[in-house]
């Protein structure tokens, strides 16, 4: 367990909820009835060890098999990615919310010079939970590298997270209603680990994130606001100085993304030729039409077989940090 004093656990607590909050307060009116993407359907991490990465999240965060199978030529060229035909993958979920997949691919190897919270792209995984202690307590020991203590949310002393590297370099912030739930801004855990309710996205220019996903998606366009974000500032080496941060909710309720504006410290995600990005990769969301959207697709929408599609169309276009949007129909 890493031993810090009090102060410094307190920043190396999570903040993205105070960005939901935040974001919710400095939020600007809505312009339409409701946003483009529903819901956080899926996130894809890069992996060099897909069978370690099975165990890991099946012993640990007890998520379930739903599917294995070997990505078809035609959805690694929907994303970009060609070399990744052929390669296999697993999807898992909780029993809680069973169709909120992480999906593991393998790739040939990550990068050098990657390393979590230090690049563009997407970050982090959040994932509610029903006791941020007793999970904290049943990964000592694991392959998930603890970065943040369990620690109350500043403002909110009910809401408690703590944050994990997990052995791909993927973030999972791990956070939980500790009070009243039927009265909480969370969503609800339905059993010890839940699923995913926000999606973290770091770029050099949160302005440019806010206006994409604001204009394209239809989403409130938030106001972004300095916090200390204590994994972001050791990761980074950042001293005294703040991240700029915001959260935009999806359609549906407890679905949100947070942007977070790194420091010119942070890179490029470096990607191997026709890889997947390494870390989190891409991340799925749900919308109605693929149609409405005014994106540049990668190549055009086509219905995809497999759990995580069930036959829907899906297409996949990149975004101001350089992130993977993928969208399925639903």
């Amino acid at each position: 367990m890493i031993n810090r004093p009090a102060t410094v656990r307190a920043f190396a607590s999570w903040v993205s909820l105070a960005a939901l909050l935040v974001g919710a307060a400095f939020a600007r009116p809505v312009l339409s009835a409701e946003p483009a993407l529903q819901r956080i359907r899926m996130a894809t991490v890069a992996t060099t060890d897909l069978a370690a990465f099975e165990r890991d999240y099946s012993a640990w965060l007890g998520y379930e098999v739903r599917e294995r199978g070997k990505v078809s030529r035609e959805l690694a060229r929907s994303w970009g990615a060609p070399a990744m035909a052929g390669r296999p993958y697993v999807l898992m979920s909780s029993n809680a919310a069973p169709d909120v997949y992480i999906r593991a691919v393998r790739t040939a190897r990550i990068p050098q010079d990657y390393a979590p919270l230090m690049t563009h792209g997407w970050n982090a995984i959040e994932i509610i939970v029903d006791n941020p202690d007793v999970t904290f307590a049943n990964l000592r020991g694991s392959p998930f590298r603890v970065i943040g203590e369990p620690a109350p949310l500043g403002g909110y002393p009910t809401i408690r997270a703590f944050q994990v590297v997990g052995p791909s370099g993927e973030v999972l912030y791990l956070t939980a209603e500790t009070g009243d739930r039927s009265k909480s801004i969370l969503p609800q855990p339905g059993g010890a680990i839940g699923r995913i309710f926000i999606m973290v996205l770091a770029g050099p220019d949160i302005e440019a994130l806010l206006d994409f996903y604001s204009g394209k998606f239809d989403m409130t366009r938030a106001t972004a606001r300095k916090r200390t974000v204590g994994v972001i500032k050791r990761a980074q080496g950042l001293g005294d100085d703040e991240t700029p941060l915001a959260t935009m909710r999806l359609a549906q309720a407890g679905n949100l993304v947070e942007f977070d504006g790194y420091s010119p410290k942070a890179i490029v995600r470096p990607v191997m030729r026709g890889e997947l990005p390494p870390g989190i990769a891409l991340t799925s969301f749900a919308v109605k039409n693929l149609d409405a959207l005014k994106l540049d697709w990668i190549s055009p929408p086509a219905a995809r077989q497999g759990a995580a599609y069930a036959g829907k169309r899906s297409a996949t276009a990149r975004g101001p940090a350089g992130e993977l949007i993928e969208l399925i129909e639903e």
